[in-house]
């Protein structure tokens, strides 16, 4: 581990450094939400609605993190969420996070608008890594994009269904972000006064895999990363129906996932629809504004879950709030931002690094509140502040 790194204490830490290391559009990107990220600072607000009721004198010795999901033993119950366009974030991001997570069995989520082959991501990580789709609401479409995710050997499937039209993101027009990237004599500067990041990733990907395209929007490819034209394939999303996600589930021969909902009885129809699991999320506060953070609406769509697995993520950086959501009913737990900050400063071994800390966080913690294993967290362990 470099020097740089062992100064990185917490996953917090690596949002600082990311902060001087990437242009200012980039990391304003990754940090924004949506209009006046009331949404994105609520996710992390409700976790401090809940304090800890923690039992003494347990035998803690033998507590494990370990955690299954889907029938697979991961070593600790968090994973990382997707995030787009990481490979211009951090030198071949997607590789670097699939291998990371691959080599610390947990699990890592490709995304859909990733500018590496989501086939080359999952031989990076083929245990770890799962598939999130955009899908637009045709069935054809539906089909061919679903036939091209199984022939990759993804196992898991991840839907995001909260994406009916682009948002107002009024913080990526002032930071001068757009997707795809337009030149400007701002967004060169801003490059020119980051030369670890302009040499390291984007020098770097230009010279040895040239110019990014988005890679997993559809079947073919999309369009180049750095173009003067702003189009972005984003069609017919607001035509997405539970009708297309019975399609789905009647093609897709492994685990099937909803992520982006928020409502009890989204929750059931899911269930009726033979989901497997939900990641409960309000896109990191990227979508509607104002939505209900994560953590507010997790008890009522534990309720309603019937056998499907409940995930969530959104506002997560401490061992604590996993242990929190876990306690309040969740699964499993994803975080994005931190873990792209963490590929960005450090590439792999970065991510590794970021890992490690969480995975220490939540051991540490679950012998702070005497519990041996995950599966012994409840809502019992948490009081509300008042």
């Amino acid at each position: 581990m470099t020097y740089a790194l062992r100064k990185l204490l917490s996953l917090a830490d690596f949002e600082d450094a990311a902060r001087k290391h990437l242009p200012r559009p980039i990391f304003g990107y990754v940090h924004g939400g949506a209009e006046d990220n009331v949404a994105r600072d609520s996710n992390s607000a409700a976790y401090r609605e809940w304090s800890f009721v923690p039992r003494v004198l347990v035998d803690v010795s033998e507590r494990s993190q370990r955690t299954e999901l889907f029938g697979q033993m991961y070593a600790s119950p968090f994973g990382i969420s997707p995030m787009g366009v990481s490979a211009l974030i951090a030198y071949q991001g997607d590789l670097a996070l699939a291998r990371a997570a691959e080599t610390a069995n947990i699990p890592m989520i490709v995304s859909s608008t990733g500018l590496i082959r989501l086939e080359e991501v999952q031989q990076a990580g083929p245990r770890s890594t799962w598939f999130q789709a955009y899908l637009p609401g045709e069935a054809a479409s539906v089909e061919s994009m679903i036939q091209r995710v199984q022939a990759a050997g993804f196992r898991t499937l991840v839907l995001t269904v909260d994406v009916a039209t682009l948002p107002s993101r009024e913080n990526n027009v002032r930071v001068g972000f757009t997707m795809p990237l337009q030149p400007s004599a701002r967004l060169f500067w801003d490059g020119m006064i980051r030369p670890r990041w302009l040499l390291g990733t984007l020098a770097r990907t230009l010279i040895e895999r040239g110019m990014p395209h988005f890679e997993n929007a559809g079947v073919n490819r999309g369009v180049p990363i750095i173009a003067r034209s702003a189009l972005r394939q984003f069609s017919a999303r607001d035509k997405l129906s539970w009708a297309h996600v019975a399609q789905i589930r009647r093609m897709w021969k492994g685990e099937f996932v909803l992520k982006g909902i928020l409502s009890a009885e989204d929750a059931q129809l899911a269930a009726d629809h033979g989901v497997d699991g939900l990641i409960v999320s309000n896109h990191g506060g990227r979508q509607l504004d104002s939505s209900i953070a994560p953590l507010r609406a997790l008890p009522a769509i534990v309720r309603a879950k019937g056998s499907m697995k409940i995930m969530i993520d959104g506002g997560i950086r401490r061992g604590t709030e996993v242990l929190k959501a876990l306690s309040l009913g969740a699964d499993f737990v994803f975080i994005a931002r931190p873990f792209i900050y963490a590929a960005a400063i450090g590439g792999q071994a970065g991510v590794a690094h970021a890992i490690r800390l969480l995975s220490n966080e939540i051991l540490q913690d679950m012998a702070l509140l005497g519990v041996s294993s995950v599966r012994e967290l409840g809502p019992h362990m948490l009081a509300p502040r008042t």
